[in-house]
């Protein structure tokens, strides 16, 4: 038990929500992007349903969200409980690999030993279970055996707007 504490200490989520609006519009807006609706009509937003996936994962004050400074008032309407010092507020439009550079930078500063989770804000989950079972396994994976993990479905297609991996 005690290992798995220790661990705990280092493991951390970041919610990526800080897309533009483009792909669902007319729907989604950049005043008010995909992730912050609710879409599914359930009553909770993409982000909002998201955080509730990873809560029972992480200590509360691990649960970061990242977005771009002119969303930080929408984060805090949706998940009002999230102290502000952890919404990672990019200052700049720059794309998926900088934001998680920027939220990366910032959780060493608070945690030097931190392991990481990054988390798309707008994806549908129907097996929470098996997401939560895939999380952990990455995490144990990521402790033991540095390197990059990811969860996703198994591509049918290249897909330059969505990106896949292809591996041996």
């Amino acid at each position: 038990l005690f290992p798995y504490l220790r661990h705990m200490q280092n493991r951390y989520v970041v919610i990526m929500a800080g897309g533009l609006g483009t792909r669902f519009w007319p729907i989604s807006t950049s005043q008010m992007p995909k992730q912050f609706l609710d879409v599914l009509g359930t009553g909770r937003s993409l982000l909002q349903q998201t955080y509730d996936r990873v809560a029972a994962l992480f200590k509360p004050e691990h649960i970061f969200v990242s977005t771009h400074t002119s969303h930080q008032a929408l984060v805090k309407a949706q998940l009002p409980h999230l102290p502000l010092h952890q919404i990672i507020c990019e200052p700049y439009r720059k794309n998926t690999a900088p934001g998680i550079a920027f939220a990366a930078n910032k959780l060493h500063a608070i945690n030097p030993h931190a392991t990481a989770l990054f988390l798309p804000s707008d994806h549908l989950v129907l097996d929470i279970p098996a997401f939560q079972a895939a999380v952990l396994n990455c995490f144990e994976a990521a402790e033991t055996q540095s390197g990059l993990y990811t969860i996703g479905i198994t591509p049918h297609r290249p897909d330059t707007g969505y990106g896949y991996i292809q591996y041996r």
